[in-house]
């Protein structure tokens, strides 16, 4: 490989390597389906990466503004994630999210069958029933 096509990465590759996504056919379905916008348009999973390019990353009902600090070609740990990437995200868009999740919390899912003793211990612990 030249100089130059190492220092080029894939926005599916990217994407996985920051731990946006757990695989990178995950990263790269995201991207056929439309999830991956920069500046509004969407990006196919070939696209190259640079240094300073937005993205809006849709993962669920949470879509990220990510900025891309530098280029990468494996995963990192998560630690290390903060060196290649910088969350523009809104932090109201984390509130909505957390919001979202403590409402969800009392809420039982239709079909898993009576509630056990335990669970009918928490249940009252939790609402004093």
């Amino acid at each position: 490989m030249t100089q130059q096509e190492e220092s080029t990465v894939r926005i599916d590759k990217w994407l996985w390597a920051v731990r946006l996504f757990k695989t990178r056919s995950q990263a790269a379905d995201a991207c056929k389906a439309g999830k991956i916008k920069m500046e509004g348009m969407v990006v196919k999973a070939s696209r190259e990466v640079k240094t300073g390019d937005i993205y809006s990353v849709s993962t669920g009902p949470l879509t990220r503004i990510v900025k891309v600090t530098a280029l990468l070609h494996n995963r990192v740990a998560a630690k290390f994630v903060a060196e290649y990437l910088q969350d523009l995200t809104p932090a109201e868009s984390y509130e909505q999210i957390k919001l979202i999740r403590e409402m969800r919390q009392g809420i039982r899912p239709h079909g898993i069958g009576r509630p056990t003793k335990k669970d009918r211990r928490d249940m009252e612990d939790f609402g004093g029933f």
